[in-house]
C-alpha cells in the first residue's frame, strides 16, 4: 500500500534530486519587492467537527436547556420504581420564546436510589483531577429544603467528584443556584449524574458545569489548551463562524449573529448544519447553543491580537442544499445586520448596538475594519446583492474592506465570472477556495505569479491538502504539509497579491469530526498540532515585513528538482528569513548568496520539519512525531551552503548588521 501511495505521489510532483550540485540561490536583501501584510498569514474558524460546543467552548453538560430537536438528547433518566410524568419537559413559549423549554421533576420523599439525571457530555466529559468545576442551574420550586446532589463520574461509574447544592423555595420565580467542587481523579469519558432528596416539584433550566481553568480563567469561557494552540501561531486575523454554517441548509437555518449576543439563557439554539450534512458521518446531537457568540468571537480576536474577520449570510442558503434565495426587495434586514455589526463592533456606547456591547462590558470599540459578504456562494444572483450590500456599507462607512465571494473551486466557469465581475466592482478582496490533492499544491505553486498587481486582492480564505478521504485525522500526514508548504511559499512570493491566507477546517475532535484533514485534533483532555499546524506556525512567526526576491538562474525557486523557496525581510528585528522545502527523498545543497547586505551574521537559527516517511503524522499518542526542531547553525559570510535534508521544509533566520 504504502509504495503504491508513494508512486503515485512521485509520479504527480515529488521529483528525486538525481544530482547533487549545488544551486545558488540568490537573495536580494536591499531589494524588496513587496510589503507583507500584517494580516497575512491568519486562522478560519467554523463550528464543525464539534469545533464550539463539545470543542472551544468549554460547556460540559450537552444539551443543558433541553432545546434539541429530541429535548432528552444527552440525557439519562433512571427511576426507581418508574413513576410516570415524574421527569417532564415543559415549555413556556410565551415567556421566553429564544429559550421555552425546561425540565420539571416531581419528587416524592426523594433519595439517591429513587431518581437520577446523568448528563453523557460531548462524546464524554473530560475530568481533571485536582481541577475546580463550576456548577450552576436556573430553578424554581415552592417546595422548601431541596437538595439537588451533583456528581462527577468516570467510565467505570466511580463518582470522583461531589457536591450538594440547596434548593431555597422561591415561589413562581426563578432563581440561579451555582456551587463549585474539585474533582479527585483524572476521566476522558466522564459523566454528570444529578439526584435529588426531599418532596415537592422543580423545574430546572441552563444546567451548567464548566472546568475552572478556561482561556484568561473567563467564567464560562473557552478551553484554554485549545485557544493557547492559536495564541502561539500569533494569527494575523481570525475569520467566523464559518464557513457553510453562515449560509445555512436554508435561510431558517442560516447564522444570524444577533441571536448569538446578550444574556447565554436568551440566545436561541438552532441546528447544526453538519448534523446532517454527511450521512457517512451524522451528527444528530450536533446543536449550536451560541454561548460562543459573536461578542466572544471579538473578545478572543481582542485577546490574541488578531483582526476580526466575521462573515456575514448574504440572503442566499446554501447552493448545494435548498440554494434559497431573498427576493431583492425583501433583502434590506440583511443588510442591516451588517450596518449593525459594525456599529455593534465599533459604535459609541450612546448608539444602539454600541450600548449592548457596553452592556456585555467592553464600552471599548473592538476597531472592526473588515467582514466578509457570503461565503462560497456564486451565480449571478450572488452578485446582484453583493452589490446592494457594497452599496450600503460604503455609503455609511466608505473604508470598510469586504471579503467577497469566488465560490467553491479556484477554476471553473463559475470562478471565472466571479473573478472579473468582482475586479470591476472594485471589491477589496476576492475569496478563494482550494480543497485539493497535493500534486495540485505543488503545481500551483506559481499560480499568483502572473495575476495583476494593481485592484482586488486575493484572500486564500480556505484551502488543504487532501491525501485521501478515507480516514479521518490520518490524513494529516507530513506529505500534505509539505505541500502545503511548499504552496505558501508562493503565496508569500506574491503577497502583493495575496493577502490574507487562512488554513481550513480549523478544529476537530477525534471522536466527532465530519470532515478531515483539519489544522489541530483535540479529544476531551488533550489537544496536538498536525503537521500542517506547524507549517501554518512557522510561516506566521516567520512572516517578515518584506518580500525579497530569492531567485536560481533568474527564476523563482517553484520545484526545479522538487524545490521551493521565498525570502522576507524581517524590519523589526533586521533578520533575513528565508524558507525552503525539499520536496524530494535525496538532501539537496544550496549556496545561498545574499546580496545588497554589507555584512551577516557568523550564525542563523534554523527550524527545521523533517520526516523521510510521507505518511508520517501526529497523534494524541505521539503529538510530536512531525514538529519543528530549532537550533543554530554557521555560515560563512554572504555566501553560504546549506544542506536541505529530504522531504523538509526549513526556515532560516539571519541578522543582518
Amino acid at each position: 500500500m504504502k509504495r503504491s501511495f508513494l508512486s503515485i505521489v512521485a509520479a504527480a510532483a515529488l521529483l528525486t534530486a538525481t544530482a547533487q550540485d549545488k544551486k545558488t540561490f540568490v537573495v536580494k536583501a536591499n531589494t524588496p519587492v513587496a510589503e507583507v501584510q500584517s494580516t497575512m498569514w491568519g486562522v478560519f474558524f467554523e463550528d464543525i467537527n464539534l469545533g464550539a460546543d463539545g470543542g472551544i467552548y468549554a460547556e460540559l453538560i450537552k444539551n443543558r436547556s433541553f432545546e434539541f430537536a429530541r429535548p432528552l438528547m444527552g440525557w439519562k433518566v433512571e427511576q426507581r420504581p418508574y413513576t410516570e410524568g415524574a421527569v417532564t419537559v415543559q415549555n413556556r413559549q410565551g415567556n421566553n420564546a429564544a429559550n421555552p423549554r425546561f425540565l420539571r421533576v416531581q419528587l416524592n420523599n426523594a433519595s439517591q436510589t429513587s431518581l437520577n439525571l446523568t448528563n453523557e457530555g460531548f462524546r464524554g466529559m473530560g475530568l481533571k483531577k485536582d481541577l475546580r468545576y463550576d456548577f450552576s442551574v436556573m430553578y424554581r420550586t415552592t417546595a422548601n429544603n431541596l437538595k439537588l446532589h451533583v456528581e462527577l463520574l468516570n467510565a467505570k461509574n466511580e463518582v470522583i467528584g461531589n457536591s450538594v447544592v440547596n434548593l431555597a423555595a422561591t415561589g413562581s420565580s426563578w432563581s440561579k443556584a451555582a456551587q463549585s467542587f474539585q474533582s479527585k481523579d483524572t476521566a476522558q469519558k466522564g459523566q454528570c449524574r444529578f439526584w435529588f432528596e426531599g418532596t415537592g416539584t422543580v423545574d430546572l433550566d441552563m444546567i451548567s458545569l464548566f472546568p475552572e481553568d478556561t482561556w484568561k480563567k473567563r467564567p464560562g469561557g473557552m478551553r484554554a489548551d485549545m485557544i493557547q494552540m492559536l495564541a502561539d501561531m500569533k494569527p494575523g486575523f481570525v475569520r467566523f463562524p464559518g464557513g457553510c454554517i453562515v449560509e445555512g441548509i436554508d435561510l431558517a437555518n442560516r447564522y444570524q449573529w444577533k441571536k448569538t449576543i446578550g444574556p447565554i439563557e436568551e440566545r436561541q439554539l438552532i441546528m447544526n448544519r453538519w448534523n446532517v450534512e454527511f450521512p457517512h458521518r451524522a451528527a444528530p446531537d450536533y446543536f449550536q447553543t451560541f454561548g460562543l457568540g459573536f461578542f466572544e468571537y471579538f473578545q478572543l480576536c481582542e485577546d490574541i491580537g488578531a483582526e476580526a474577520l466575521p462573515i456575514l449570510n448574504c440572503g442566499m442558503a446554501c447552493q448545494f442544499n435548498t440554494a434559497e434565495l431573498v427576493p431583492l426587495d425583501q433583502l434590506d434586514p440583511y443588510v442591516q445586520d451588517a450596518l449593525d455589526l459594525i456599529e455593534f463592533a465599533n459604535g459609541d456606547v450612546t448608539s444602539t448596538w454600541g450600548k449592548k456591547r457596553a452592556e456585555m462590558g467592553h464600552p471599548a470599540p473592538f476597531n472592526l475594519k473588515m467582514m466578509g459578504i457570503g461565503n462560497e456562494n456564486w451565480g449571478p444572483q450572488y452578485l446582484e446583492r453583493l452589490k446592494i450590500f457594497q452599496t450600503a456599507i460604503k455609503a455609511k462607512y466608505p473604508t470598510f474592506k469586504l471579503i467577497t465571494s469566488s465560490g467553491t473551486d479556484p477554476d471553473g466557469a463559475r470562478y471565472d465570472l466571479l473573478n472579473t465581475e468582482l475586479r470591476k466592482m472594485n471589491v477589496e478582496f476576492v475569496d478563494e477556495h482550494y480543497y485539493r490533492k497535493p500534486e495540485w499544491f505543488f503545481s500551483n505553486v506559481k499560480r499568483y505569479d502572473n495575476y495583476t498587481r494593481t485592484g482586488s486582492k486575493v484572500f486564500a480564505g480556505e484551502y488543504a491538502s487532501h491525501v485521501d478521504r478515507t480516514n479521518g485525522d490520518k490524513r494529516n500526514t507530513w506529505l500534505a504539509g509539505i505541500s502545503i508548504a511548499a504552496f505558501m511559499t508562493g503565496l508569500e512570493r506574491n503577497a502583493e497579491v495575496v493577502q490574507m491566507a487562512s488554513y481550513a477546517p480549523l478544529f476537530a475532535h477525534v471522536d466527532g469530526w465530519q470532515w478531515a484533514p483539519d489544522l489541530i485534533w483535540v479529544n476531551n483532555l488533550n489537544v496536538y498540532g498536525t503537521p500542517d499546524y506547524y507549517v501554518q506556525k512557522l510561516f506566521s512567526l516567520n512572516k517578515g515585513t518584506q518580500v525579497l526576491p530569492l531567485t536560481f538562474n533568474n527564476e523563482a525557486v517553484a520545484g526545479q528538482d522538487s524545490l521551493y523557496a521565498s525570502a522576507v525581510l524581517d524590519k523589526a528585528t533586521n533578520e533575513l528569513v528565508v524558507k525552503i522545502v525539499n520536496a524530494s527523498n535525496k538532501q539537496q545543497i544550496q549556496t545561498i548568496s545574499v546580496e545588497g547586505a554589507k555584512k551577516i551574521a557568523k550564525t542563523a537559527k534554523l527550524q527545521l520539519m523533517q520526516q523521510n516517511d510521507l505518511t508520517a503524522l501526529n497523534s494524541i499518542a505521539a503529538p510530536q512525531q512531525v514538529a519543528p526542531v530549532e537550533s543554530m547553525i554557521t555560515i560563512n559570510g554572504k555566501k553560504f551552503d546549506y544542506t536541505a535534508a529530504p522531504y523538509s521544509f526549513s526556515v532560516l533566520r539571519i541578522k543582518l548588521q
